[in-house]
C-alpha cells in the first residue's frame, strides 16, 4: 500500500513544525541559527507553506536518519584497517562502459555510476536481468575484494527508471510542479525506488532541487518550481519516496543536487555563474535542501555553476572546488553526515584541475568523484597527492567514513546482492502505468477554454494534427533512454501510450483521423486536436540563450501546421508539450483552448483522460502554474518580486473544466534577430553564440567536400559523414560539448556553421572588437595549409591562415582560440551580410575537436588574442 495513505493520527505525529529548535532537536551551538527538522504535514505529507521565514544564517538540518553510536564505532574499525590504495578506490566513481568487473576487484571500487544512455553491453533495449546480472558482477568483484565492502551503482532515475527499456516513465518535474501534490511526488518517488531495485540499482541522482530562476535554462523541466516553497516540500517527499520511512536503513539512496544555485545563473545558462548574494543562497536556492536533508538524504552532488559577484565580494568560482560551500556550508552548518559526489568529470572545471587530477576539489569537501572514463590515472594522482601532503590523509578517513556510512545506511554494507533484493528482475515492478497516469491528470494546466470547448463530448469526431501528436520521443522528453532523449521512437517504449492512442482510446478508432502537418480540410470535425511544442534535450543543449523565448521562433512548423486548420470551421485544441514556459501568444491565437502538458512521460492516455468529458472519474482540470508565463518574446528572467513583473499568466493559474477564462487577443509583436540586441551599426554587447554542445538557431553545423560543397547537415546526434571528412561528438570543456572533426587528406573539406536562410548585420561586433573564440583540442596536427575563415554569402568571405596556430598547440590539450573580428573585415568580408561565422577548411590530414563556438565583445583586447599579423 502507498505510504501517502497514513492515518490522520500518524500524520499528526509527524507534524514536528518547520523550525524545530524546541524539544527533541539536537542542541544548536549557535542560538542565532535555526535549526529545521521535518515539515508540518497536511493529509500526510509535507505541507506547502503559505510563506517560509527569512533565515538570517544557513540553518542547522536535523536529519531522520541517524546513526547509532555502534554505527559509528563499526565504521572506524573500518576505516582503520584500510590502506590508501583501498581508501581512494572507495572515492572513485568510474562509468560502467570504461570499468569490468575485473577492474572494480583489482581497485577495491566504491561506486559505478551509468550516465545517460549507457546500458549493459552498450544495448538500449537491455532486459531487466541483463541489469541484474551486470550488477551481481560488480557485487561479486567487490565482495571478493579484501575489504569485502560492496560496491554501490548509482544511475540518472530522474523521473523514474527512465535509463531502463520497458520502464514506465513518469512526467518531468515541472509537470509535478503543476500538480502541487506532495503525496503525489511521494509515489513517483516510491514506485522509482521499487524500479531500481528490479534493475539492480542502490543510488538515484535525484532529486534535483533547483529553483529555476530563468527559463532560458536547458534544464528548467527538471525543476519543481521557480517558488522554493513548492520545492522545499517536494524535496523533502521526493526523499521520503526513495529512501522509504526507516530512520536507521533507507531503501534506495537519493541525491539531493546540484548544490547549489544552478537554477539561479546569470541568463539560464548551464554551468554558468550564480551571482546571489549570500542572503539570497540562503533563503531561496537552499530551501529544497532543508527539505531534502530533513527527510534523511544521504547523498549531496556538487553543482556545475559558479558563484561570483564581484560587487559583493563573492568568488568562490566553480562550487567543485568551493571549500566554503561544501565543507564550511554544507558539512558544518547544516550539518550533513552523509557523502558529497561530484557530477560528471566536475572536478576538471575548477581552475587549474583535470579531470584525473583536482586536489583541490577533495579538499574542498568532495568525497566520492565521478571521474567517468579517467579514473585509473585520478586514481594514481589522488595517492600521489596524499603521499605528498597535498590532500591530508585526514580528508581522506573522513571522505572514507562518510561513504561507508551511507553504505551502512543503505543496508548494502550487510545486504544481499542485487538478484536476491526485494523486487529484483520483476516486471510488474518496472510498470506504474495507473500512477503515472493519474500525474499526468493533475499535471495539466488549462489556459484557455473559450465557449467551453473542453472537455470534448464522448462521441465527438477529431481531426488529430502536430508533431507531438504520436511521438513517445517528444512526449518523454530528455533524460530518457539517451542523454538527450533524442533518438528514439515509439517502439522503444513498448507499453507507453502516445496522446494521439489516447484519444484512439477514449474516442474510438473511427472517431480520431491522424493528419501530423494538418493537410486534413477540418470542415465536419467536431474539434481539431494540435499537439505541439518542443523536441527533446537536456542539459546545456537546450539552453535557449539569447535567441528568444517564442515557440513560433523555435519551432516554425508548429505554426504553420495551426495556420492550416485554425478558422476553418472546427474548435482548435492545442496541447503544448513542452519543458518549460514560452512565449505562444500567436499559438494562443489561433486555438479556442490550450492546455500546457509539460512533458507528460509514456502514458499519454493521461492527457486524453481531461480531454474528453466522461472519460476518467476525475475532477477535470487541477493543475495551476508552478512558473510564471511570459507575456513577451524576450521577457526573461521572469519572477513574482521583480521590478517590472508582468507576465501573460502568474503561478497559481490554471483553469478549471468549467471555467473559460478571459485570454482576449494577445499582442504577436516579436523581434526578428532574437533578444540579444546586437548586430546593425550599434555596438555589440552580448555573445553570439553559434554552437554550444548543439547548434544555436539560426546557425546549423555542416561538414562539406569538392563532392558536395552544399554541405551535410550535422544531425543531432553529433555525427556526419561523407568522404573526406566526417565529425563525431566529443568533450572539450563538458560531456558531448564538441564536434570531433577528421579530416583523412584524400581531398579538401571543411567543416562550418551557417545560416542557410541568409546573412545578418554583424557589424556591431566589429564595433566592440569582438573575436571569434572557440575552445579546441587538437588531436592531430594538421598536414596541409588551414584556414579559418567566415562567409558573407558565398563567394564573399575572409579567410585567416591558422596552420601554425593548430599546429602551435599541444597536442591533447584545451585552448581557447581568439581571432579578431578585424582580421576578417580586413580581408574584406561583408559584415553586413554573414551567413557562415565559422569555417574550418584544410586539404590534408588534420583532427581537432572544437566546442563553444561564438562571437565576443571585447575579446580582441584580450592580451591571449591573436593578432592579424600572425595570422597572414
Amino acid at each position: 500500500m502507498s505510504r501517502r495513505h497514513l492515518s490522520t493520527a500518524l500524520a499528526a505525529l509527524l507534524a514536528t513544525g518547520l523550525l524545530t529548535g524546541a524539544a527533541g532537536a539536537a542542541p544548536d551551538p549557535s542560538p542565532r541559527r535555526p535549526v529545521i527538522g521535518e515539515p508540518r504535514t497536511e493529509h500526510g505529507c509535507a505541507r506547502i507553506e503559505k510563506t517560509l521565514p527569512t533565515l538570517a544564517d544557513w540553518p542547522q538540518v536535523r536529519s531522520r536518519v541517524r546513526s547509532t553510536p555502534a554505527d559509528e564505532r563499526r565504521i572506524r574499525r573500518i576505516v582503520e584497517s584500510m590502506t590508501l590504495a583501498e581508501k581512494v578506490g572507495q572515492m572513485t566513481q568510474p562509468e560502467i562502459a570504461a570499468i569490468t568487473p575485473d577492474e572494480v576487484r583489482e581497485y577495491g571500487i566504491g561506486s559505478v555510476l551509468n550516465g545517460g544512455g549507457s546500458w549493459p553491453g552498450r544495448d538500449k533495449h537491455a532486459a531487466p536481468q541483463a541489469w541484474l546480472d551486470l550488477a551481481d558482477a560488480y557485487w561479486d568483484a567487490s565482495r571478493a575484494t579484501r575489504t569485502q565492502v560492496p560496491v554501490i551503482w548509482g544511475i540518472d532515475a530522474v523521473h523514474g527508471n527512465n535509463n531502463v527499456f520497458g520502464a514506465t516513465v513518469f512526467p518531468h518535474n515541472i509537470g509535478l510542479g503543476a500538480a502541487h501534490d506532495p503525496c503525489l511526488v511521494r509515489d513517483v518517488n516510491e514506485a522509482t525506488a521499487e524500479q531500481l531495485r528490479a534493475t539492480g540499482q542502490d543510488w538515484a541522482f535525484a532529486p534535483t532541487l533547483a529553483v529555476v530562476r530563468d527559463d532560458r535554462w536547458g534544464r528548467t523541466y527538471e525543476g519543481f518550481s521557480e517558488d522554493s516553497r513548492i520545492t522545499r516540500a517536494y524535496g523533502y517527499e521526493a526523499v521520503k519516496g526513495l529512501q522509504g520511512e526507516g530512520r536507521r536503513r533507507v531503501d534506495v539512496l537519493a541525491t539531493a543536487k546540484h548544490f547549489i544555485g544552478d537554477g539561479g545563473t546569470t541568463g539560464g545558462r548551464d554551468q554558468g555563474v550564480n551571482a546571489s548574494s549570500e542572503a539570497e543562497m540562503i533563503n531561496l536556492h537552499g530551501q529544497g535542501y532543508y527539505g531534502a536533508l530533513a527527510a534523511g538524504a544521504q547523498t549531496v552532488m556538487v553543482s556545475f555553476n559558479s558563484w561570483k559577484n564581484d560587487d559583493l565580494g563573492i568568488d568562490e568560482g566553480k562550487l567543485h572546488g568551493s571549500k566554503l560551500a561544501l565543507d564550511d556550508i554544507l558539512k558544518g552548518k547544516i550539518g550533513f553526515d552523509g557523502l558529497v559526489v561530484s557530477d560528471w568529470n566536475g572536478i576538471g572545471q575548477v581552475a587549474g584541475c583535470t579531470n584525473a587530477s583536482c586536489p583541490q576539489a577533495v579538499n574542498a569537501g568532495i568525497d566520492v568523484v565521478m571521474v567517468p572514463n579517467d579514473w585509473k590515472a585520478f586514481i594514481a594522482n589522488t595517492t600521489a597527492q596524499v603521499e605528498s601532503g597535498q590532500i591530508p590523509m585526514a580528508r581522506i578517513d573522513d571522505a572514507v567514513t562518510r561513504i561507508l556510512r551511507v553504505k551502512l545506511r543503505s543496508g548494502v554494507l550487510d545486504g544481499r546482492k542485487p538478484s536476491e533484493r526485494e523486487h529484483a528482475g520483476s516486471a510488474q515492478a518496472l510498470e506504474a502505468r495507473e500512477l503515472a497516469r493519474e500525474a499526468v491528470r493533475k499535471s495539466q494546466v488549462l489556459l484557455k477554454n473559450d465557449n467551453h470547448v473542453l472537455p470534448l463530448k464522448p462521441r465527438s469526431k477529431v481531426l488529430v494534427v502536430g508533431k507531438s501528436a504520436d511521438s513517445l520521443q517528444n512526449q518523454t522528453g530528455g533524460w530518457t533512454l539517451t542523454w538527450q532523449g533524442t533518438g528514439n521512437t515509439n517502439a522503444d517504449f513498448p507499453d507507453g501510450t502516445t496522446i494521439l492512442g489516447g484519444l484512439r482510446e477514449a474516442l474510438g478508432d473511427g472517431d480520431v483521423v491522424f493528419s501530423e502537418t494538418g493537410d486534413v480540410d477540418p470542415a465536419g470535425f467536431d474539434a481539431v486536436i494540435a499537439v505541439i511544442g518542443e523536441t527533446p534535450y537536456a542539459e546545456g543543449v537546450g539552453d535557449i540563450g539569447k535567441r528568444t523565448l517564442e515557440a513560433a521562433k523555435l519551432y516554425p512548423n508548429d505554426l504553420a501546421v495551426l495556420d492550416k486548420v485554425s478558422g476553418r470551421g472546427a474548435p482548435v485544441v492545442t496541447v503544448f508539450v513542452s519543458g518549460r514556459p514560452l512565449y505562444v501568444n500567436k499559438e494562443l491565437n489561433r486555438s479556442d483552448a490550450f492546455v500546457a502538458a509539460w512533458l507528460p512521460g509514456t502514458e499519454g492516455g493521461g492527457v486524453a483522460d481531461l480531454l474528453v468529458r466522461g472519460r476518467y472519474t476525475y475532477p477535470g482540470f487541477t493543475g495551476t502554474l508552478s512558473y510564471s508565463w511570459p507575456r513577451s518574446a524576450c521577457q526573461t528572467p521572469l519572477n513574482p518580486g521583480q521590478a517590472g513583473y508582468d507576465p501573460l499568466f502568474e503561478p497559481g493559474y490554471g483553469l478549471r473544466s468549467w471555467q473559460t477564462g478571459n485570454v482576449g487577443r494577445l499582442d504577436e509583436t516579436s523581434p526578428d534577430s532574437g533578444c540579444s540586441g546586437n548586430g546593425g551599426g550599434g555596438t555589440a554587447t552580448e555573445d553570439l553564440e553559434l554552437f554550444n554542445r548543439r547548434d544555436i538557431a539560426p546557425y546549423k553545423g555542416f561538414i562539406g567536400s569538392q563532392d558536395n560543397w552544399g554541405g551535410t547537415e550535422i544531425g543531432p546526434d553529433g555525427e556526419a559523414a561523407h568522404s573526406p571528412v566526417n565529425v563525431l561528438p566529443a568533450d572539450v570543456n563538458v560531456q558531448g560539448d564538441a564536434l570531433k572533426t577528421t579530416w583523412t587528406g584524400t581531398g579538401p573539406g571543411q567543416l562550418y556553421l551557417q545560416d542557410s536562410a541568409g546573412g545578418s548585420d554583424l557589424r556591431g561586433y566589429l564595433n566592440a572588437d569582438a573575436a571569434l573564440v572557440f575552445d579546441v583540442i587538437v588531436h592531430q596536427d594538421p598536414a596541409n595549409r588551414t584556414v579559418v575563415s567566415v562567409h558573407c554569402v558565398y563567394p564573399c568571405f575572409a579567410e585567416v591562415n591558422a596552420s601554425n596556430l593548430f599546429s602551435g598547440l599541444p597536442n591533447g590539450t584545451k585552448a581557447t582560440v581568439k581571432i579578431p573580428v578585424s582580421c576578417f573585415a580586413a580581408g574584406g568580408l561583408d559584415l553586413e551580410n554573414v551567413n557562415t561565422p565559422f569555417l574550418v577548411y584544410t586539404d590534408g590530414p588534420f583532427q581537432a575537436s572544437f566546442a563553444n563556438v561564438r562571437w565576443v565583445p571585447k575579446a580582441a583586447l584580450d592580451p591571449d588574442a591573436r593578432t592579424c599579423a600572425e595570422l597572414g
